[in-house]
């Protein structure tokens, strides 16, 4: 309070007093009285002012505490971190040099009749000679993944089906690619086995510790999308205990993500944020039985079925001897060679097509692009001698060429000799071996 106030007080305080008093009749008593309550007033006054700069500051230390912490929690929400610390990608980078992309190719042998048959029987009755054997190459790509330092890889039997003559390649996450042999497989379970064909320690995902396979949980699907190497795709764990027929055959106990997966996923791994084994993703389970693929919805064989049916896989890998050389796959030197196909002639099919009997091997096909072809050797002419010798069967070929080898000069005498001696059409042929 002001000087100026407190004299307009007192005054006002004396003018009452004064008034009081006149009805009173006595003015000192109440003059008296007024001064202390006046007193007190101040000092009333003096201690508020004194109190109000210690809660203001109490206050303004709530507020700023109060800014602080906010300031913090909106730091933590909307800042960007590290993405190297995600767990996704932590768990990606532990499988990922175990993943591998296998590249098949699958030479199918297959019989076919021949349409000129038709045409022989019309001039020399019912003719049977044994079917055309012709070679079909097929190609497919797939994922898989290491469970052994030895280099043991497991997949979809569907990938690796097992063929005639299977050639399988698988390339790893550094691109470095390998040669790989199929070891033995599962159509039921959709599970193969193979190895590759080095003595390097390979990295591998362990199946001792799986995943728990938590409906909701995260899971990471790794793989050769369509063919684009070391894909990831993300989801959750939607099912477990999924049974399914594809085929004609029942696969049962399966579990289901809402992840993609695309062809060439097939055989690759599902896993958790931890990096343990969920499953083995199926792209053939990817597509309904129309073969339409189906949205936010595929399948894994779960990780225990893995688990187990890999310890079968290798118990049998133990006793199997090691693998067949080319040689030893019914490959004969002529074809492995030349890429020449060869039939004995039997002596009804050297009558029906008018040849000179007990006289060379047919050449029942030539593979497009090898040796002989480029030397204009084709199907229906007859090999009647290598080098300086006379043949007349296979067998007799396959000796005489067991010393060729890539780059050999081998002389071949092929033609028509015809048994009514028209026609003769009989040259030697220079060929040089791949």
């Amino acid at each position: 309070m002001t000087q100026k106030e407190q004299k307009d007080f007192l005054a006002e305080r004396l003018t009452l007093g004064s008034a009081h008093a006149s009805r009173a009749g006595a003015g000192a008593p109440a003059v008296a009285n007024i001064l202390p309550e006046i007193a007190a007033r101040r000092r009333n006054q003096h201690a508020r002012a004194r109190a109000l700069p210690k809660r203001s500051a109490f206050t303004f230390w709530i507020i700023c505490t109060a800014l602080g912490g906010l300031l913090a929690v909106t730091q933590s929400l909307f800042a960007q971190t590290d993405p190297a610390s995600e767990p996704a990608v932590i768990a990606v980078g532990k499988v990922l040099p175990a993943v591998v992309n296998i590249n098949t190719e699958r030479v199918v042998r297959r019989t076919v009749r021949d349409p000129f048959d038709d045409f022989y029987s019309q001039f020399f009755g019912q003719y049977h000679r044994r079917p055309r054997e012709i070679r079909q190459t097929l190609q497919s790509l797939g994922s898989g993944f290491i469970v052994d330092s030895a280099g043991y890889i497991v997949t979809n039997e569907h990938v690796v089906e097992r063929a005639a003559d299977l050639k399988i390649q698988v390339t790893t996450n550094d691109n470095k690619t390998y040669n790989a042999h199929y070891i033995t497989g599962d159509a039921k379970k959709d599970l193969a086995f193979i190895k590759i064909d080095a003595k390097d320690a390979f990295p591998f995902i362990s199946l001792e510790n799986i995943s728990p396979n938590l409906l909701g949980q995260t899971v990471i699907v790794v793989g050769n999308a369509v063919g684009y190497g070391s894909s990831i795709s993300r989801g959750v764990l939607s099912a477990v205990k999924r049974d399914i027929t594809i085929d004609n055959v029942e696969y049962k106990n399966l579990v289901q993500t809402d992840a993609a997966i695309n062809p060439g996923n097939s055989g690759g791994p599902v896993i958790d944020i931890s990096a343990r084994l969920v499953g083995l993703s199926s792209a053939k389970m990817a597509f309904t039985p129309q073969g339409v693929p189906t949205q936010g919805l595929g399948f894994a064989i779960p990780a225990d079925v893995v688990r187990d049916t890999v310890a079968t896989f290798r118990k049998f890998a133990d006793k199997q001897p090691p693998p067949r050389t080319e040689a030893q796959q019914n490959v004969t030197q002529a074809e492995k060679l030349f890429g020449i196909q060869l039939q004995d002639l039997s002596a009804d099919l050297t009558d029906a097509l008018g040849l000179r009997a007990g006289r060379g091997v047919l050449i029942s096909a030539v593979e497009p692009g090898s040796p002989a072809e480029e030397a204009g050797l084709e199907r229906g002419l007859v090999i009647y001698r290598i080098g300086k010798y006379d043949v007349n069967s296979i067998k007799q070929i396959e000796r005489l060429l067991t010393r060729a080898s890539s780059g050999t000069n081998v002389d071949f005498v092929v033609g028509l000799a015809r048994s009514d001696g028209s026609g003769q059409r009989v040259e030697t042929v220079s060929l040089t071996a791949r």
